[in-house]
C-alpha cells in the first residue's frame, strides 16, 4: 500500500491520457487521496481519467481546479509508475502514451454492477437459421465464456433480437453475473509431468531463481520438442506456491488455445487471458482482476507487460526472438527488453525461451548478464528431424511449379503411410504480382509504393502495407487489354493450389492469418490438423510458431532462399531462425522427422549452418561480423521515421537534421540519410528515413531528444523515433 498521503487542498500532480507534455496541477479533492490514486479531472470542458503521479510542481498563480473525484480503482503502485517513467525515457515516449498503454481497458472507474450475460445452453433452437447457427458457433469457439448481448451478436454477426430469439428453447442461457469475477487460483502440485533428468535440473534452478524473490533473468535455450514449455510451468508453480502473480507472453494469439490447455491440465484452472481476441467485458475482469491480485496467471501478448500487477513475481517470454514482440507503431517498444526491465524493478525473474535465441540473447548471456540453461534433447522417444538440402538448380520444374519432383515423391511416401506433411512458403496471399502480359503493368496501391498482392481464396487484391483492396481485374487499367492479367510468383495459397494437383487423394489444408475471420476459427483449425484432419498442411510463418502436430513427419521448405535476400542487417539470423523453427515441427512423437530445404543456394553460409545444427558456430560467426561493423548488440542504432504529404518538405527537414548532428558527434554518433524508405509511401502519406548510430555505451536517448527538439513540424507531419529498430521499411 501506498503511504504518501495527499491532503484536501493540496497541489498534486496528475497525469492524464491526454495527449499533453505531462502531468497538469491540481488541488486534491476533499477526502484528499494517495499517490498512484485514479481520479476523474476537469480538462476543458471535459472530464478526463488521471493518475495522481505526485506533489504539483507548475508556476500556474490562477486558481487551480480541484479534481472531481477518486475512483473505485486499486493504487497505481510504485513499481508499475517507475516501469512506466524508464519505458518512457527509454523509447523517447511521451508520459500520456505509455499511460494509455496501461489502462486501456473500458469501464474503468465504473461501480461493480450486476449484468446480463448470455452462455451457451444445453437446449437445441426450435428452428436453425444460418444466423442462429453463427451465434452458437461463437459460443462453442469461445469454449463456455460468456457474452454480454451486445459482443454476442456482433461477434456473430447477426442482431441483439437473434439471440433473443434462442432463449426460450434453452439453446442459448440469460443470467445476471457480477461484473467482475476473480480467477480460479492455480494448484501448483495438481499434475506434474515426467521431467527428464535435464528437465528437472533446469526447472528445479528456474524454480530456485523465482524462490529468491531478486531480479535475474534466465535464458532457456532447447532444441524444438525439448520440453521447455514444462520447464517454465515448474517456476510458474514456485511463483504460485510464493503467492505471486505470473505473466506468459506468447508472439501469437493463435497459440494460447492449446497453451491455456495444458496450462489448465498441470494446474487444474484456466489463467486469465489478455490480448487482442478477447472482449472488452472480459479485459476490463482481466485488468480489474490483475490489478486486485486475484489473477494469479496471465498469458497474453506484448501488451500485458502494461497490466497492473501487485506482486509480479516472474515473466516468461516464450520464442523470445520472435519479432512480434517488436511494437512497430504507436509506442515504439520491444517486449522482451520491456520485460527485463519489469522485472528488474520488480525484483523478480524473466524467462527468456527459445529454440533459436535472438543475438542479443545469445550475447548477454555469453557475456554473463543472463544465466543459461540449455536443454539438448527431444523429450520422450521424440528426435530431431534430419534435415537435408535440395539444389533447385538439378530438379526439373515448369514455370507454374514450385514442389520439386524430388519432395513430391518423399512427401507422397510419407502419406501413404498415414502421415502429415508440411510446405512451408513465408508468402501470404496466392500470388505477389499481378501484371499485364500486354504491356507489362503490376497492379499497385494507389495509396502506397507497394504491389497488390492477389488473394485468390478472399476474391480481392490487397495491400500489406494499408490494407486496401481491389477487386482482382480481368482488364489491364493500363492498356486495357482483356485476359491479359497473369499472376507472377507463388504465395500460399496458389502452393496450396499445386499441393492439390500434386496430391489430389489427400485432404490440403492451408494455414494463412488472413484466411480465417477470428482467431478462435484459427484455433479451431489448429486443434482439427492436431488431432489427424489432414494429410498436406501448407502454411506460412505461423506454423513455425510453437504448434505440435504429432503426426507431422516432413517439412518441405519450398523457397528457403527467400529471406537471404535485402539489406536487412537481420536477414541471416532471422533465416536461421525461421528455418530451424519451422524444421522443428517434424517428427515431434515417436515416428523420426525429416526435412527438405529447397534452394538455389545449397553453399550459403546460413542455409549450411541450418543443415550441419552447428548453431553455436553460427551465433559466433554472426557476432563476429557484427561486432567488426559496429551494429546491434555490439552498438546501437536509432532510426527516425518523418512521414507527411510532401516529399520535398520531408526531405528538407532531414536534411537540416542531417547536417545539425552536432549533439549525435559529441557521443561519437554518426547520421545516415535522409533517404526514401523502402516503401515510400503508405497511406498517401511520404516516408523519409534517416538512421543514427553510435557506440553502445553513449547516452543515446538525451542526444536523440537534443537533436530533434527544434524540429518544428506541421500538423500533417510526424517525426517517429525507433530505439532499436528490428525492420527498415
Amino acid at each position: 500500500m501506498e503511504t504518501e498521503f495527499f491532503a484536501p487542498n493540496d497541489r498534486i500532480a496528475v497525469l492524464t491520457t491526454q495527449p499533453l507534455d505531462g502531468a497538469l496541477d491540481y488541488v486534491a479533492p476533499e477526502g484528499g487521496c494517495f499517490l498512484g490514486a485514479f481520479v476523474e479531472v476537469p480538462l476543458g470542458p471535459r472530464r478526463v481519467m488521471g493518475v495522481v503521479w505526485g506533489a504539483g510542481q507548475g508556476d500556474f498563480n490562477g486558481k487551480l481546479r480541484a479534481v472531481h473525484r477518486v475512483l473505485d480503482i486499486p493504487l497505481m503502485r510504485a513499481e508499475l509508475r517507475q516501469f512506466l517513467e524508464r519505458a518512457a525515457q527509454y523509447t523517447l515516449t511521451p508520459m500520456p502514451a505509455m499511460l494509455r498503454l496501461a489502462t486501456r481497458v473500458p469501464g474503468l472507474g465504473k461501480p461493480p454492477s450486476m449484468r446480463k450475460i448470455y452462455r451457451l445452453g444445453h437446449g437445441a433452437p426450435d428452428r436453425m437459421t444460418d444466423a442462429r447457427r453463427r451465434v452458437l458457433e461463437v459460443l462453442q469457439e469461445y469454449n463456455g465464456l460468456s457474452f454480454t448481448l451486445g459482443e454476442l451478436a456482433e461477434q456473430a454477426g447477426t442482431s441483439s433480437s437473434v439471440v433473443k430469439g434462442m432463449l426460450p428453447s434453452g439453446a442459448i442461457l440469460e443470467q445476471e453475473a457480477p461484473r467482475d469475477l476473480p480467477f480460479a487460483p492455480l494448484d501448483p502440485d495438481y499434475a506434474h509431468r515426467p521431467l527428464s533428468d535435464g528437465q528437472a535440473q533446469a526447472a528445479q534452478a528456474l524454480s530456485a531463481a523465482v524462490a529468491a524473490k531478486s531480479y535475474k533473468t534466465v535464458l532457456v535455450q532447447g532444441v524444438t520438442g525439448s520440453g521447455k514449455t514444462e520447464v517454465y510451468l515448474e517456476a510458474i508453480a514456485e511463483a504460485q506456491r510464493q503467492g505471486r502473480q505470473a505473466l506468459i507472453l506468447l508472439p501469437e494469439i493463435a497459440l494460447s488455445g492449446a497453451f491455456l490447455d495444458r496450462v489448465e491440465a498441470r494446474f487444474g484452472a484456466k489463467p486469465a487471458e489478455w490480448h487482442s481476441g478477447v472482449t472488452m467485458t472480459e479485459r476490463r475482469r482481466v485488468w480489474t482482476m490483475v490489478a486486485a491480485g486475484q489473477a494469479p496467471l496471465v498469458i497474453g501478448a506484448r501488451s500485458a507487460l502494461f497490466l497492473p500487477f501487485p506482486d509480479l513475481g516472474l515473466i516468461v517470454v516464450d520464442e523470445e526472438h520472435d519479432s512480434s514482440y517488436k511494437q512497430e507503431d504507436g509506442v515504439r517498444y520491444n517486449a522482451r527488453d520491456m520485460a527485463v526491465l519489469r522485472a528488474s524493478i520488480a525484483q523478480s525473474t524473466t524467462v527468456l525461451v527459445s529454440a533459436t535465441p535472438s543475438l542479443e540473447t545469445w550475447v548477454n548471456a555469453q557475456a554473463g548478464k543472463y544465466d543459461k540453461l540449455v536443454l539438448n534433447e527431444r523429450f520422450g522417444p521424440a528426435i530431431m528431424p534430419k534435415l537435408s538440402v535440395l539444389d533447385m538448380r538439378q530438379e526439373k520444374l515448369t514455370r507454374q511449379e514450385w514442389i520439386a519432383p524430388s519432395t513430391v515423391d518423399m512427401a507422397q511416401e510419407r502419406v501413404n503411410k498415414g502421415e502429415q506433411v508440411l510446405f512451408f512458403l513465408n508468402r501470404r496471399g496466392y500470388a505477389p504480382v499481378t501484371m499485364c502480359r500486354a504491356c507489362g503493368h503490376q497492379i499497385s496501391c494507389h495509396q502506397c509504393d507497394a504491389r497488390m498482392v492477389e488473394h485468390r481464396f478472399l476474391k480481392q487484391l490487397m495491400c500489406h502495407q494499408c490494407g486496401e483492396t481491389a477487386p482482382i481485374p480481368t482488364v489491364c487499367p493500363s492498356c486495357a487489354a482483356e485476359d491479359r492479367m497473369a499472376v507472377v510468383g507463388p504465395g500460399v495459397e496458389r502452393l496450396a493450389e499445386e499441393a492439390s494437383l500434386k496430391f489430389p487423394t489427400s485432404r490440403v489444408v492451408t494455414l494463412s492469418s488472413d484466411m480465417f475471420g477470428s482467431a478462435r476459427a484459427l484455433k479451431a483449425e489448429i486443434a482439427t490438423i492436431a488431432e489427424g484432419g489432414a494429410d498436406v498442411i501448407v502454411g506460412t510463418q505461423l506454423v513455425a510458431k510453437g504448434h505440435n502436430f504429432p503426426n507431422l513427419t516432413m517439412v518441405g521448405v519450398i523457397d528457403a532462399d527467400l529471406g537471404l535476400h535485402g539489406s536487412d542487417m537481420r536477414a541471416a539470423e532471422r533465416t536461421f531462425q525461421l528455418m530451424r523453427q519451422v524444421s522443428g515441427r517434424a517428427g515431434r512423437a515417436d515416428k523420426p522427422g525429416v526435412c527438405v530445404l529447397q534452394t538455389y543456394q545449397p553453399e550459403h553460409p546460413v542455409i549450411q549452418a541450418i543443415v550441419s545444427g552447428d548453431e553455436e558456430r553460427f551465433w559466433h560467426t554472426e557476432a563476429q561480423q557484427r561486432e567488426a561493423l559496429n551494429m546491434p548488440p555490439f552498438g546501437r542504432l536509432v532510426g527516425l521515421i518523418l512521414t507527411g504529404p510532401d516529399a520535398d518538405r520531408l526531405f528538407e527537414i532531414g536534411q537540416r537534421l542531417a547536417q545539425n548532428d552536432m549533439a549525435l558527434r559529441r557521443i561519437g554518433g554518426q547520421v545516415f540519410g535522409p533517404a526514401a524508405a523502402p516503401i515510400a509511401r503508405i497511406k498517401n502519406a511520404y516516408r523519409v528515413r534517416l538512421l543514427v548510430q553510435a557506440p553502445k555505451a553513449a547516452q543515446i536517448q538525451a542526444a536523440i531528444a537534443q537533436w530533434i527538439a527544434p524540429v518544428r513540424l506541421k500538423n500533417t507531419e510526424r517525426l517517429s523515433v525507433d530505439i532499436d529498430p528490428q525492420s527498415f521499411y
